[in-house]
């Protein structure tokens, strides 16, 4: 199977060229922009995947309800929507734009477009990329932040949302 190409991005998000997965995860920090997909239930509890052991990134944590990069020429909108399907067999998601920021950790840089939906359905998990997945009280989340349970990704994107209103959008289910 052939590699996957990623576009590169500036800081804003316009493309300024593409590299291999490899490139992108090897401690380049070419910025390539990624999407992630917050699922609240009506009661306000947030949805989590836990990452397979044969990812390439921070296997076996648990990770945004959604998480995944970019295809060229794909809009961050459409990107979450591919994704939701691809791996939790969802087919009409709407997601809400919170924000974008660059994220980075000692083997990469990402622009992370992140997103918030309210679902109460069913969910398929694709077991080749999820090895589990369920609902998590915020409560619980904030309580095991920074100990090693959770991707830096996500605890990024769970101190935004707090700033951000994190609080609004749960309660206000």
């Amino acid at each position: 199977m052939p590699e996957e190409i990623f576009p590169l991005v500036d800081e804003t998000g316009n493309i300024t060229g593409q590299a291999s997965r490899s490139a992108c995860h090897n401690g380049s920090k070419l910025l390539h922009p990624v999407i992630h997909l917050h699922i609240f239930n009506q009661a306000g509890d947030l949805f989590l995947q836990k990452r397979s052991a044969a990812k390439d990134m921070q296997p076996g944590k648990w990770d945004s309800s959604v998480a995944g990069h970019m295809d060229l020429n794909e809009t961050p909108e459409v990107a979450a929507c591919r994704e939701a399907k691809e791996e939790l067999g969802l087919s009409d998601v709407k997601p809400c734009f919170i924000t974008k920021y660059v994220m980075e950790t000692e083997r990469e840089r990402e622009l992370s477009y992140c997103f918030y939906t309210i679902y109460n359905g069913d969910f398929v998990l694709n077991k080749d990329e999820l090895a589990d997945g369920r609902f998590w009280k915020i409560d619980e989340i904030g309580s095991i932040l920074g100990k090693g349970v959770f991707t830096a990704n996500f605890e990024q994107d769970f101190i935004n949302f707090l700033g951000k209103g994190l609080a609004g959008i749960s309660s206000g289910i």
